[in-house]
C-alpha cells in the first residue's frame, strides 16, 4: 500500500504535465501508465501559443522551443488555390507561432522535468479497480498492488479506465471514415514554415513540417490502409493536394480512428478526468493535445489549491470551466470537417465565401485566437 496526495493514471503530455505542476506545488504524486515504455511514434505534432504559456509554469517551454519548428502560418487550400491563410504573428503572445514538434519529443521534455522535480512514472502498472470513501479511493493494479489517495486523476486515454470505474458516461460518435496518418519526406510545393489544410471532395487533408525535414500527412480515407504505403501517400496528395509534391520517403506510417465525445463530467467524487479520458476529436485544426495539457495545468491549479486547505469547490469549479472549452474544439473541428467534404456543386461558393472572409482582418484574427488557443486564456 502507497499513501500519496494524487494518483495519476496515464503518462501522456497530459498525465505528465500535471504530475510536473503538482510536484512543483509540493504535492505527493504517484504517475502510473499500462504501457512498458513510452510510444516513439504519435499522432500530434502542434504545439499552440497557449500551451507553449501555460507549460512556461513549468519550464519545459523554453526547452520544446529550442527543439521544435516554429510555423507561423495556417493556410486553408484547394488544391493550388490558397482560400484563407491565419497569420499568427500578430498575435499579443511571446509565441505567434505553431511550434512542430512529434509528441514523442514533448512527452520526453515533460519527463525529464517530471524527474527534475523528483517523480517519475510507475509502469507496466495496469490499474484494475479504483473505489472511494469519505477521505480518499483505494486503486487496485494487475500485480496485487493497492495505492491510497486523496484524488485519483483520469489521463489514460479514450478508453479510461478510472472513467469507467467512476461511472462517467462519454457521449458522442465515432467519424465514419478511418484516418491515415504518415510522417513523409516530400519534394516540391512543401513549405516548412505553413501548415496547410487541404479541402477536396474526398476529404480534408493536413500537411504540415516536423523539425527533422519530414512532413506530418493526416487525411480520412475510407477503408484506411494499417501501413500506408509511398504509392498510397503519393497517390492522396495528387488527389487533394496542389499537385507537383513528389513523396520520396515514408518513415512511418499508421491508421486511427476518431471519434467525437466529451466526458458527461470531469468530476465524480475524488475522481477527476482530464485529456482524451475527457474528450477526443477530429484532429482538424491540431486541438488535441493542447486541450488536454491546457486541462492538466488548470486542474493541478485546482488541487493544489485543495491540497493546501482551500475550497473543495475548485474541483468544481475546474470542471465547469474545462468541459465548455472541449465542446468548443468539436465544434469547430466538426465544422472544418464539414465544410472540406462539401459536395463538388457547392465547393465554388464555398471558397469564394471563404475567400471573402480571409480579407476580412477581424474574422482571420478570430480564427488565429482559437487555432492558437488564445481564446481560452
Amino acid at each position: 500500500m502507497h499513501d500519496t496526495d494524487v494518483l495519476i493514471v496515464g503518462a501522456g503530455p497530459t498525465g505528465l504535465t500535471l504530475a510536473a505542476s503538482l510536484l512543483l506545488n509540493g504535492a505527493c504524486v504517484v504517475l502510473v501508465d499500462r504501457q512498458s515504455e513510452a510510444a516513439n511514434t504519435s499522432r500530434a505534432a502542434g504545439v499552440n501559443a497557449r500551451t507553449l504559456e501555460v507549460l512556461e509554469g513549468i519550464d519545459v517551454t523554453r526547452r520544446l522551443v529550442k527543439e521544435g519548428l516554429e510555423a507561423p502560418r495556417f493556410a486553408i487550400r484547394d488544391g493550388a488555390t490558397t482560400l484563407l491563410t491565419v497569420d499568427f504573428s500578430g498575435l499579443r503572445t511571446a509565441y505567434p507561432f505553431t511550434l512542430m514538434a512529434p509528441q514523442s519529443t514533448t512527452e520526453r521534455l515533460l519527463l525529464d522535468r517530471v524527474r527534475e522535480l523528483g517523480g517519475d512514472v510507475v509502469r507496466p502498472k495496469v490499474l484494475l479497480t479504483v473505489t472511494e470513501d469519505a477521505t480518499g479511493v483505494t486503486a487496485t493494479f494487475d500485480d496485487g498492488d493497492t495505492v491510497r489517495a486523496r484524488y485519483v486523476v483520469g489521463a489514460d486515454g479514450m478508453h479510461s479506465t478510472v472513467r469507467t470505474q467512476a461511472g462517467i458516461g462519454f457521449t458522442g460518435g465515432a467519424y465514419d471514415h478511418s484516418f491515415v496518418l504518415a510522417d513523409v519526406h516530400l519534394r516540391g510545393d512543401a513549405p516548412t514554415d505553413e501548415v496547410r489544410l487541404f479541402w477536396a471532395s474526398e476529404g480534408l487533408t493536413v500537411v504540415a513540417p516536423l523539425p527533422d525535414g519530414a512532413f506530418r500527412v493526416v487525411a480520412p480515407v475510407d477503408d484506411a490502409p494499417e501501413a500506408p504505403s509511398l504509392e498510397f501517400v503519393q497517390h492522396l496528395l495528387d488527389a487533394r493536394g496542389p499537385g507537383g509534391i513528389a513523396v520520396t520517403d515514408v518513415v512511418w506510417g499508421s491508421r486511427f480512428r476518431i471519434h467525437h465525445r466529451v466526458a458527461d463530467t470531469y468530476r465524480h467524487g475524488r475522481t477527476l478526468l482530464a485529456g482524451d479520458a475527457a474528450h477526443v476529436h477530429s484532429p482538424a485544426g491540431g486541438q488535441g493535445m493542447n486541450l488536454g495539457i491546457q486541462d492538466a495545468v488548470a486542474l493541478a491549479d485546482a488541487l493544489a489549491a485543495v491540497l493546501a486547505g482551500g475550497p473543495d469547490s475548485r474541483l468544481d469549479e475546474y470542471a465547469a470551466a474545462r468541459r465548455p472549452i472541449a465542446m468548443q474544439v468539436i465544434a469547430l473541428t466538426d465544422r472544418l470537417t464539414r465544410l472540406a467534404t462539401m459536395p463538388r456543386a457547392v465547393r465554388p461558393a464555398r471558397n469564394a465565401a471563404l475567400k471573402i472572409l480571409g480579407h476580412l482582418p477581424l474574422a482571420t484574427r478570430a480564427l488565429a485566437s482559437r487555432l492558437s488557443g488564445l481564446v481560452y486564456r
